[in-house]
């Protein structure tokens, strides 16, 4: 079943906090196998203050982390609200920039989860922009051993 809420719902369920939440918004999101998300940068957020002076760009890193969020918000949505896992980034495969992407462009996020194994769960992601495929490759998560090992 998939769920149009657009809500914090979502996005409450990620263990982080601002300023590093790059999800902006849940577009889609089909429990336990796949998130559709958005997000963007402002031209005035602090990252592009460095990165680079008259070019800005938003860093790979940050959309690889965009990404490995969007896999945390597919993740936890298969569980009940009241007993959601920790999931942890365990790996970065493959993943590829094809161009840059400036602020204020719409970022959509994709995560489809390809299986699990044990504790890892695997996702399919990519971003794109205005249809054009920006970033792709594969998030793996670790579901942490106990919930109580977050920090608020």
């Amino acid at each position: 079943m998939t769920s149009k809420d657009t809500g914090s719902r979502h996005i409450e369920c990620l263990p982080h906090r601002p300023p590093f939440v790059f999800v902006r918004e849940v577009v889609a999101c089909d429990a336990g196998i796949l998130a559709e998300c958005a997000t963007s940068f402002a031209s005035d957020d602090p990252i592009f203050a460095g990165h680079f002076p008259g070019n800005p760009l938003v860093p790979g890193v940050i959309l690889a982390e965009a990404l490995a969020q969007t896999s945390g918000i597919a993740a936890a949505s298969g569980y009940p609200d009241d007993s959601k896992p920790l999931f942890l980034l365990s790996a970065i495969r493959g993943m590829k920039f094809f161009r840059p992407v400036r602020p204020g462009e719409r970022i959509n996020l994709r995560a489809e989860k390809l299986g699990q194994m044990q504790d890892l769960l695997q996702f399919k992601v990519a971003a794109s922009v205005a249809g054009a495929l920006v970033a792709e490759g594969q998030i793996v998560l670790n579901v942490a051993s106990s919930p109580s090992t977050r920090s608020e």
